[in-house]
């Protein structure tokens, strides 16, 4: 270990919401969060986190209750999250993405007591308009902090952000009035209370099964991966300005904002990911270090007719993930930033984020083939998935990880829990991967029936479940096939019910009503016959026959 890492792997941990105290105590006039069109620096971000926190306190929210978050990428966001974090409680970040039926299932699941929501339309997502049809008790409600829901029991309140007034809903002006009714002193009474070992956050994540499952991450986790990923893996400063577009409801966002939020850098986002816009802000915010790193982006980003006249000369450091993005990625990008650090990532929600990232002393050919060593405390072994042996260096096997890292457990679901934590403390992630001799990460894909589009964790069986809904559907098989922006797309096998008939666009359609735009499939193909092993459907051949048939029309 070399005499740099000892000196600065100091273990150093708090809540989430002592860190943006501390942030704003040592940078309060520094920038804290910036988007193109608006600016907090961290006392502004502190003020707005502490009135939010008491607004919370007054609508009755106590310590340990969960809140969920349906917010697009806005300032509200890291107000509300910190302020929830503040007060005790929980916050829940919910998938701007989601559908009706969705959102219904994760406030239930989740037991939210509380939901912000706003009445903006985010990529023409209407959320009153969601939330009503996921939860039809809500307009007949007439006191909107004291809720009654048939199908979510636990929820209490919810609370519009914005101008408007909508049935069942607080206004925000409403819920901003209730801070007057709490002090400050409130708050830190409770804040004080919280320990490190407490659930921090609870995000939902998908699995193999048809709904998604809810990780509860520590406080010690968010933070300690955070400050290994920041301070001691990419050696952030309270000089650097890190950014990144990615939706702030997703861990891969929340992780740069606490890493960034530790030594007091900016965060550059914006509201929505708009390639032109996000290269000029690259320029004009002198970004030092970027978050890209899924295909989507990094696609967008390149072929955009800006990106060649962009001056991106001041990025030292740029999370690519050139070992998993398609060919003429890299080449681009290293020819707009020759003297950038390019590195790779391995990570997920069940880790608080980053597992794996590269050491920026690395050879450029290690950075840019593999994903990077374990972070410091974090550890990582590559088994066989049926006997649980190590296997060989260079070998693919299944993932596992282990460290102070790791979610606490899927929420409500201890057969879950226990089928992925063993009791040696691994998670087995279910990816497929391998090392090196150096230690350094490479992944190939799932070896359970999930699908990776644009960096979010689709299940197969959740899509079959919703298409096996339609009166024509009587088998439905998903897949993911190969594309060039999102990585891969779901593709779906139909069997028809005896004399029925549909067309393919008409079962997009359905499925378009029903679940997230990312989980609908792009192809549709119909069956008469299923490939078969002994007892069950061999899905790769599927996959198979699709892929060589796009590739042929190609």
């Amino acid at each position: 270990m070399s005499d740099r890492l000892i000196r600065t792997n100091r273990i150093n941990v708090t809540t989430l919401g002592d860190l943006l105290l501390s942030a704003a105590d040592d940078h309060a006039d520094s920038p804290a969060i910036v988007f193109p069109d608006f600016r907090l620096t961290y006392a502004e971000l502190r003020d707005r986190a502490m009135r939010r926190a008491r607004s919370l306190i007054a609508l009755g929210v106590e310590p340990g209750e969960h809140v969920g978050i349906l917010l697009p990428t806005c300032h509200q966001f890291p107000e509300l999250f910190f302020a929830v974090s503040l007060c005790g409680a929980v916050p829940v970040p919910v998938n701007a993405r989601y559908q009706a039926h969705e959102l219904a299932y994760v406030i239930d699941n989740g037991d939210l007591v509380t939901v912000i929501t706003t009445d903006e339309i985010a990529e023409q997502v209407n959320f009153v308009e969601r939330m009503t049809r996921g939860l039809p008790d809500i307009a007949s409600n007439r006191d909107p902090a004291n809720l009654s829901v048939s199908n979510a029991a636990k929820l209490r309140s919810l609370v519009l952000m914005g101008s408007s007034e909508e049935p069942g809903f607080m206004p925000e002006a409403a819920f901003d009035a209730l801070a007057d009714k709490v002090t400050d002193d409130d708050v830190h009474e409770r804040r004080m209370r919280v320990s490190v070992r407490d659930p921090g956050l609870m995000l939902y994540t998908s699995g193999t099964t048809a709904n998604p499952k809810g990780a509860v991450i520590s406080h010690e986790a968010m933070v300690r991966n955070s400050i290994a990923l920041g301070r001691q893996r990419y050696r952030l400063t309270s000089e650097d300005s890190f950014w990144s577009p990615l939706p702030m409801f997703h861990i891969a966002a929340i992780l740069p904002i606490v890493a960034s939020f530790d030594v007091g850098a900016a965060y550059l986002t914006m509201s929505y990911f708009d390639a032109g816009v996000a290269l000029k802000m690259l320029e004009q915010e002198k970004a030092t270090v970027t978050y890209p790193c899924f295909i989507t982006i990094m696609a967008d980003l390149i072929n955009h007719p800006d990106f060649e006249k962009t001056d991106l000369t001041h990025v030292r450091l740029m999370n690519s993930n050139f070992a998993v993005q398609p060919p003429g990625i890299a080449e681009a990008m290293q020819k707009a930033m020759p003297n950038t650090i390019q590195v790779g990532t391995f990570g997920m929600t069940e880790t608080a984020g980053t597992v794996c990232t590269s050491e920026l002393d690395a050879p450029l050919e290690r950075r840019i083939t593999r994903l990077g060593t374990p972070l410091p405390g974090m550890e990582v072994r590559i088994v066989n998935a049926d006997t649980g042996e190590d296997v060989p260096n260079g070998e693919r096997g299944e993932i596992l990880v282990r460290g102070y890292s790791l979610f606490e457990y899927y929420y409500k679901d201890p057969v879950k829990t226990k089928e992925s934590k063993d009791e040696d403390g691994w998670y087995h992630t279910g990816d497929v991967g391998s090392l090196d001799d150096d230690g350094s990460i490479m992944f190939y894909g799932r070896t359970k029936d999930m699908l990776k589009v644009g960096g979010e964790n689709v299940a197969a069986a959740e899509i079959e479940t919703y298409l096996a809904r339609h009166d024509a559907v009587k088998m439905a098989q998903v897949v993911g096939v190969p594309d060039a922006r999102l990585g891969e797309v779901a593709a779906a096998f139909i069997e028809l019910k005896s004399g029925a008939s549909v067309e393919p666009q008409e079962l997009i359609d359905f499925c378009k009503s029903e679940i997230a735009s990312f989980k609908v499939p792009r192809y549709v193909r119909f069956v008469t016959e299923w490939p078969m092993s002994t007892s069950k459907i061999q899905k790769y051949k599927l996959k198979d026959q699709l892929t060589a048939e796009l590739e042929n029309a190609s």
